[in-house]
């Protein structure tokens, strides 16, 4: 059994997870409309033992000599390593950069910092001559710069003008009287935005109308046609990606979170749910629990309670075997504004068809069957991880290649999908894109397909084979690994295509929205910095593009593993270096000879 506790932190604090054996993973993305809690998984760490060996004198003095060079190539002082040919500028070295790697040196001396792994790299973003390193060809676990691989992945094989397609089908005809004699079938093809997030999305999370906003208009549509009666189930079919939903190296513990809510191929309203506590009238009386969307409310259990005035919601997450695996427990002080919360959707395909029923029937459409989900066989990979075609589907929810199509929606246009992917840091998003690039290229919808063809993408765009090692398209996976030098390649590969413009746009700003929003305000990075984010435990990342004060055009990739920080504390040095690049980069015009 697994229990997370929430107590309110107000309205700026940040999801906080700590799951067994492991630190907090920490989340950077914002939330609208919705406080943050912090949230801690108790745990006992296990005990481990190590043994030392007594070497010979001899033996022990030769081989502290040999494993004194590497040590020294790793523990060399930021300046030193990232003195290179292409960080001087002729004869003469620049100025600028012995300022900067002054400045650098001075963040990474802090205590805090010395004991974290460190991975820079920055470059001309024209040129490509690189003006700082230090370890930029070794291993860093990305986070959420996963997502950088990703979208430019999806970009890429799908193209920035790609719509996703979700109809209303049957195999059946529409009989006069409006009679449907068979299912009607919801057919998920992978839109991440099945809800009612507003577009175009201006970098800030708005809303427009209820959740089942886009179901409500596949309603609408099939009553419009005549439809009046079904005589048959009402299918929810997600079978266009093989049944996956959690993609390898995902810990159990992110499973209840927005942030690991299940990859399905209906995506309704983000694989979310939200809640809103109140308290009830009286200590004592059960809380009113409020669920979005509404046929979600028997998906967890609650035992929530309301007590006496004074003090913070108080409220657990018990993990527990069964259909409705999540219990929330706890109580809400009476006088407390409304606590809100978010949970991943566990049934996804089931609660949007649970939504579409209702909505029919609110319509007037009358449905005689059940509601019930279609999922596709699992995917199929050799030894090597490599994808297999995936088995027939024995029993297929549209049977005829002709069917009557009765309701359609289209999804807003790639880039926007990546917009929000790369601002708010959607994971879900995300294995969507992957999946859907997959598919496109190699006919098979699945995690492992989407990560054959992105590594013969990437290898077409000139990154080094081996130099990305991904497991997932988020980032929220722990195997993840890439360089600081891969990642800058693939940013410069991107500026130079024709849609890379408008991909680069969708990158937070810095001081203004996404996940940047409230960082490195006040400093003269605001506005001056376009870069994706990524946090999990002990690791920041921080890669994109960046314009200096002196006008000189920057492509850069930081990252840091074995940071001992938390909160805002754990970016302080990352935020500090990119200021440094915005401040010192850059060299000064030329002088005008005098005549």
């Amino acid at each position: 059994m697994l229990i997370t506790r929430f107590q309110g932190q107000g309205a700026t604090g940040e999801y906080i997870k700590r799951a067994a054996g492991r630190e907090a993973m920490e989340y950077n993305r914002r939330v609208s409309g919705f406080e943050r809690f912090s949230m801690h998984l108790r745990f006992r760490p296990s005990d481990s033992r190590r043994r030392g060996f007594v070497v010979a004198g001899c033996i022990f003095c030769f081989a502290a000599i040999l494993a004194a060079r590497p040590l020294a190539a790793q523990t060399k002082s930021p300046a030193a390593s990232a003195a290179r040919p292409g960080a001087n500028a002729g004869p003469k070295a620049r100025a600028d950069l012995a300022r900067f790697r002054a400045r650098v040196q001075a963040t990474l001396s802090d205590e805090h910092a010395q004991k974290a792994y460190w991975g820079i790299l920055i470059a001309d973003r024209d040129t490509g001559e690189t003006l700082y390193e230090l370890n930029s060809n070794h291993f860093f676990t990305p986070a959420s710069n996963t997502k950088i691989f990703t979208t430019a992945f999806a970009a890429s094989a799908l193209g920035p003008g790609y719509r996703f397609h979700t109809t209303l089908e049957s195999d059946a005809a529409l009989a006069p009287g409006g009679r449907l004699q068979g299912d009607l079938v919801l057919v998920g093809r992978g839109d991440p935005d099945l809800s009612n997030r507003k577009f175009p999305f201006a970098g800030k999370v708005e809303h427009d109308g209820p959740a089942e906003k886009i179901l409500a208009e596949l309603a609408d549509s099939a009553a419009a046609k005549g439809l009046k009666e079904i005589d048959g189930d009402l299918v929810a079919d997600d079978s266009y990606f093989p049944y996956d939903p959690y993609p390898a190296g995902w810990s159990d513990g992110d499973l209840f979170f927005t942030f690991g809510a299940p990859v399905s191929a209906i995506a309704f309203n983000d694989n979310t749910l939200g809640l809103e506590v109140s308290a009830g009238p009286a200590a004592g009386d059960p809380a009113v629990v409020t669920v979005t969307p509404g046929v979600a409310v028997d998906g967890f259990g609650r035992e929530i309670i309301t007590r006496v005035p004074g003090g913070e919601p108080d409220f657990a997450v018990v993990r527990q075997p069964g259909e409705n695996f999540l219990l929330l427990r706890g109580s809400i002080p009476i006088g407390h504004a409304p606590a809100k919360l978010e949970f991943a959707m566990q049934h996804p395909a089931e609660i949007a068809g649970l939504a579409l029923k209702q909505l029919l029937e609110a319509r007037g459409i009358r449905v005689t069957g059940n509601v019930r989900v279609h999922h596709g066989p699992p995917p199929a990979s050799n030894e090597a991880g490599d994808p297999l075609p995936t088995p027939p589907d024995p029993a297929p929810a549209l049977r005829g290649p002709n069917s009557f199509v009765l309701a359609e929606h289209d999804s807003p246009p790639l880039i926007e999908t990546v917009r929000v992917t790369n601002k708010m840091s959607e994971n879900l998003h995300a294995e969507l894109l992957l999946r859907a690039a997959g598919l496109a290229k190699l006919g098979i919808g699945s995690t492992a397909a989407g990560l054959k063809s992105e590594r013969d993408f990437l290898k077409s765009a000139g990154i080094a084979d081996g130099d990305v090692v991904l497991s997932d398209g988020s980032g929220l996976s722990e195997n993840n690994l890439v360089t600081p030098r891969a990642t800058l390649a693939l940013l410069r590969w991107v500026a130079q295509q024709p849609w890379g413009a408008d991909y680069i746009s969708t990158f937070p700003i810095a001081g203004v929205d996404g996940t940047l929003e409230t960082r490195l305000v006040g400093t003269p990075a605001v506005g001056r910095i376009q870069a994706k984010t990524g946090t999990h435990a002990h690791v920041r990342a921080f890669s994109g593009f960046a314009t200096t004060e002196r006008g000189e055009h920057l492509v850069f990739s930081i990252f840091v593993n074995h940071n001992p920080q938390h909160g805002h504390d754990a970016s302080a040095a990352v935020d500090a270096i990119a200021v440094a690049m915005v401040e010192t980069l850059g060299q000064p015009p030329p002088r005008k000879k005098k005549k």
